[in-house]
């Protein structure tokens, strides 16, 4: 039989670090990486600044730089939300069912034509 994992006092801390993380918006870290672009201060201080880890920093300046490099290379695709995923199946659908309806249109419109004949 296992007995219980005591806690000590530094993974009591972590768990509430881990419990309490800040999320980020893309927005907001947009926001930091150009602030940081404006070379007012240090990374370490923006860093302090956020409560963010620098290695955390470096890797979304990396990501806006790769996205920008992209845009600039002429690589417009995206990839779409799931949002816009599903827009697009349910408009699809309501084209397929116009389609449907015109076809069954058609043949009618045909057929009445060719009794007349």
């Amino acid at each position: 039989m296992k007995t219980p994992k005591k806690k000590t006092a530094e993974n009591f801390i972590k768990d509430i670090r881990r419990n309490t993380r800040r999320i980020f918006s893309s927005e907001q870290k947009i926001q930091i990486v150009m602030e940081a672009l404006r070379a007012e201060m240090s990374v370490a201080e923006l860093c302090r600044k956020y409560s963010i880890n620098e290695s955390q920093f470096y890797k979304w300046n990396k990501e806006f730089l790769e996205a920008g490099k992209k845009r600039l290379a002429g690589d417009v695709t995206r990839e779409a939300t799931s949002d816009e995923v599903s827009e697009l199946k349910k408009e699809n659908q309501s084209l397929k069912v116009m389609i449907a309806d015109l076809v069954l249109r058609y043949d009618i419109v045909k057929k009445s034509l060719d009794m007349l004949d």
